[in-house]
């Protein structure tokens, strides 16, 4: 269907409209996003470089890392365009584009965290056949599932949202394009878009969530049968790491897309919003490296070499 729009260009209220806050504002993201993006690169260059890393665990935790890079690019540089230049226009295309790839990266990361659950409970409830189960073979398989069914699921989102008119209002409540904020705004009948965002994240975040459960249900029953306290440890921090992540993500996008009536406006939508798109990239990789001593010790061990590399310099 051709699509009907009348606005065919919108502004982004942005975070703050408070003059004073644009510089401090600016900074603030502009150090947020700098740390995401080292070190989630970081992350992903540790894993592909130490060989001790190349385990199905760390394969998917660098697609996870991957996928927070791109979170972060896709909405934190607009951001600080907007704060510098204070100039908010983003045109109708630009717009439905950030959303497709905004869906691509979230459908992605609710299919990835379920398989990273699937990886553990393999890993700890069956040790003696891990290795055929999740044989590199399988682990390109579920990767390739989890881009192929995220990227079915944004696009089924965006050619809905292509057929969206807009003829009233043309400020979207956010500081990028989201499909929430952008119904908001719709003068169509947008029940549909409402019914997909149900149905679709019924199948593709629920069904998810069910398998995380009961993958951490078989998990914690196998571990509380552990009689090495260091292996329960090491078992539980690895768990407790993945479920923080698991925890957060879920109660955010809950929050944002899962309400029963998107033309409510919410004052705390924008902090939500900043949360699981900006704050949460930067989190992520903090809660498995910092709790991982896997990746610690690989750390350390490219901070040694960075070290006497530039002391061989200077001597």
């Amino acid at each position: 269907m051709r699509n009907q729009t009348i606005v065919n260009q919108f502004f982004l209220s942005g975070l703050s409209d408070l003059p004073a806050l644009q510089v401090p504002l600016f900074l603030f993201f502009l150090f947020i996003f700098l740390l995401t993006f080292f070190w989630n690169l970081l992350v992903i260059i540790l894993i592909v470089t130490d060989s001790r890393l190349h385990v199905p665990m760390y394969f998917f935790l660098g697609n996870l890392a991957s996928l927070d890079l791109c979170y972060s690019t896709l909405t934190v540089p607009r951001m600080l365009f907007d704060l510098h230049t204070n100039s908010r226009k983003i045109t109708l295309t630009a717009c439905i584009t950030q959303v497709f790839f905004f869906f691509l990266f979230a459908t992605a990361e609710f299919l990835l965290l379920a398989v990273m659950s699937y990886d553990r409970y393999t890993a700890i409830c069956k040790p003696l056949h891990y290795t055929q189960i999740m044989n590199w073979k399988v682990c390109l398989q579920l990767a390739s599932i989890v881009w192929l069914l995220a990227c079915t699921n944004a696009l089924i989102h965006t050619l809905c949202g292509l057929n969206l008119t807009f003829c009233g209002s043309d400020i979207i409540e956010s500081f990028f394009c989201d499909l929430p904020q952008l119904l908001q705004i719709s003068c169509s009948d947008v029940y549909i878009n409402i019914l997909l965002i149900f149905v679709m994240g019924g199948i593709l975040a629920v069904f998810p969530l069910t398998l995380i459960i009961l993958s951490y249900v078989s998990i914690f029953k196998t571990v509380l049968k552990m009689k090495v306290k260091g292996k329960m440890s090491k078992v539980f921090s690895t768990c407790t790491s993945h479920l923080t992540v698991v925890f957060i993500f879920y109660c955010s996008s809950i929050f944002n897309y899962f309400r029963p009536n998107p033309n409510q406006h919410f004052a705390h939508d924008k902090v939500a919003s900043v949360f699981y798109a900006v704050i949460l990239p930067l989190i992520n990789p903090l809660i498995y490296s910092l709790r991982n001593q896997d990746f610690r010790t690989s750390f350390h061990k490219v901070f040694r070499k960075i070290v006497s590399t530039i002391n061989r310099e200077f001597i």
